[in-house]
């Protein structure tokens, strides 16, 4: 874990000591100018009662712009060190606005903090959610692991279990270890997914070609304009769609058709596949961590997930347009590569 940086512990006066410091300072030169003038020039008694007025009125007005500066500036910025201490003790109610932002410049720095604020909260969520989703996923077949494990190792020579039942366990074992392995190797896509990668071009006619290789079940289909570049790097590209390519294969699609189409700024890309589509009831947890309809057949529940947080990690977004018995249609947008 990276250890924050220290401010070097020195004295540094505040801010309001400094603005009501400049302003009596620049106060001075007037009040210094009468004395010179009445005391070494002029020599001719005492200040006329209009000059006393005059330097009155200048201490007061001089004393109530360093208030207005003092509230306008040092108040709001105060205000703003107590929000942050109070968030970082885990005070999510400290996340609102303040009663007073005094000028532009404090209203757009509280702003920005508040929104950092936010999405730093909802990450700390995120990865408390994440990890207890992960400690269950991982738990199930270390139990199953370790129980076929122990009954292997406390085979009764009196009594021993025969080569059918050893092989059902060890098949148990092989299959926990490799569903163990998919995770792993899940988990380290939605790793890669949430860091920024260095931005890249790919262009949809390789994918349609690298799918074609890759799944050979599949008839992957040009449906227009594939030869258009989008804003992902190769490796990227290469995750999000294979994941796509997935699902679809293990849902029986034999069909599956990629049309892109620029959009102004934007980018629009469609996959279709003829598979048995999703259900109407899973449609809003898609895209929820370790939600699967295949939990039996080893799936996992992270392949949208993931595509969605590298599109995300890249100014892109996914969301499910259609699904039903003729199958799927999933549309992502991008940034349009000019």
């Amino acid at each position: 874990m990276m250890r924050s940086p220290l401010v070097k512990p020195k004295w540094r006066p505040p801010l309001y000591l400094i603005v009501y410091a400049v302003l009596l300072t620049v106060m001075t030169l007037p009040v210094l100018t009468v004395i010179w003038f009445r005391a070494v020039r002029a020599a001719s008694g005492a200040m006329a009662p209009a000059e006393i007025a005059t330097l009155a009125v200048v201490l007061v007005l001089t004393l109530v712009v360093a208030y207005v500066l003092t509230r306008t500036l040092t108040v709001p910025i105060n205000a703003l060190i107590a929000r942050t201490e109070e968030i970082a003790r885990g005070g999510r109610a400290a996340i609102r606005p303040l009663d007073n932002y005094g000028t532009r410049e404090v209203a757009t720095l509280s702003q920005s903090f508040l929104d950092l604020a936010g999405k730093l909260v909802d990450h700390s969520d995120h990865v408390r959610s994440f990890a207890a989703h992960v400690s269950h996923e991982l738990k199930s077949p270390l139990t199953s692991i370790k129980g076929a494990a122990e009954l292997l190792r406390d085979d009764d020579d009196d009594n021993p279990m025969s080569q059918a039942q050893r092989n059902h366990f060890l098949a148990n074992i092989i299959a926990d270890t490799e569903r163990l392995d998919t995770l792993l190797s899940r988990l380290r896509d939605l790793a890669k997914a949430e860091l920024p990668s260095e931005p890249g071009l790919t262009n949809i006619e390789d994918i349609v070609a690298q799918l074609a290789r890759n799944f050979r079940q599949l008839a992957v289909i040009d449906d227009g304009n594939t030869e258009s570049a989008i804003a992902l790097p190769s490796e990227v590209a290469g995750i999000i769609f294979a994941n796509l390519a997935e699902n679809a294969s293990q849902n029986g699609a034999t069909i599956l058709g990629i049309k892109s189409a620029p959009d102004g700024r934007k980018l629009t890309i469609e996959i279709r596949d003829n598979g048995s589509g999703i259900a109407e009831g899973n449609r809003e947890r898609i895209f929820e961590p370790f939600f699967s309809t295949r939990r039996e057949e080893g799936g996992t529940g992270m392949g949208l997930g993931i595509v969605r947080a590298m599109l995300a990690s890249h100014g892109g977004s996914i969301e499910l347009l259609e699904s039903g018995d003729d199958g799927t249609t999933f549309q992502i947008i991008l940034p349009h590569v000019s």
